[in-house]
């Protein structure tokens, strides 16, 4: 069964934690929309894994301290945490955000304790070609058309929603401004830094994505030393709440390749 943990990081930084299952350490990191959107894809893990999955700092009313202010700083936060916990050959799964706070994590990892990673449409990097659209600016209309396939399955109208939830949800938003805001929802030096990162790394990505395209999402895992782009059909920004049997087929297709030969896993170009 999960348990919900708390642990003290640093003096004035909490982080509250969910952790399940035995096996490898899976370090499970959510996006802008809050823990609940990779609860499914943490139980699936859990299975296999020891699957740990954080709320980040500021969001579902947990404290951030003022001067967490980037991605960076809460990657550099997570590896601490690996750190100080000991733990080795680490698989980390994040969505968007997430995703690109993991991408931090490995450019940052010189003790070598992240050994993979699988990043769902992620951002955190700037390609000419393909912004990143706009998220600040699009009202709920706007984000079910952009981030969903199916937009009229997922869409909520505020108006219909409990004030509690939406007070949370307009608090994350702050602190993802805070974290993401500017530049936008991009580190100008991550995509140069990406070729050093020798851990093999599988980008899934949702075809129907226009907050950040499947183009941005090749350009993105061309940029690893050693990744590789993943389509998932008929899904939009968050393929493990739309098309969960795919995503977690192509994750343990991953995981499954990379116990038989963790160095043969090598790009798909």
């Amino acid at each position: 069964m999960p348990s919900d943990k708390s642990t003290t990081l640093y003096p004035d930084l909490p982080l509250t934690l969910t952790e399940a299952g035995t096996g490898r350490p899976c370090l499970i990191l959510h996006g802008g929309g809050g823990p609940a959107t990779v609860a499914g894809l943490s139980s699936h893990l859990a299975r296999t894994a020891h699957a740990i999955t954080p709320v980040h700092p500021g969001w579902d009313g947990t404290r951030r301290p003022a001067w967490l202010t980037g991605i960076d700083d809460l990657a550099l936060a997570y590896l601490h945490h690996l750190q100080d916990r000991g733990l080795r050959d680490v698989l980390v799964v994040g969505s968007s955000i997430g995703g690109w706070a993991a991408a931090e994590m490995a450019v940052r990892d010189a003790g070598g304790i992240i050994t993979g990673l699988v990043l769902i449409d992620p951002v955190g990097v700037h390609v000419e070609a393909e912004p990143i659209r706009d998220f600040f600016a699009l009202d709920a209309h706007g984000v079910a058309e952009y981030a969903w396939h199916d937009s009229a399955r997922f869409y909520r109208d505020p108006e219909t929603l409990p004030a509690r939830q939406v007070a949370v949800q307009r608090d994350n938003m702050a602190t993802l401004r805070v974290l993401a805001g500017a530049p936008y929802m991009h580190d100008p030096k991550l995509l140069r830094r990406l070729r050093r990162v020798d851990v093999p790394a599988l980008l899934l990505w949702g075809e129907s994505d226009r907050i950040v395209t499947p183009a941005y999402g090749a350009a993105y895992a061309e940029a690893f030393g050693r990744g590789r782009l993943q389509v998932i059909s008929e899904a939009g920004h968050l393929p493990q709440l739309e098309q969960p049997e795919a995503t977690f087929a192509a994750i343990d297709g991953y995981l499954r390749e990379m116990a038989a030969d963790p160095r043969g896993h090598a790009a798909a170009r």
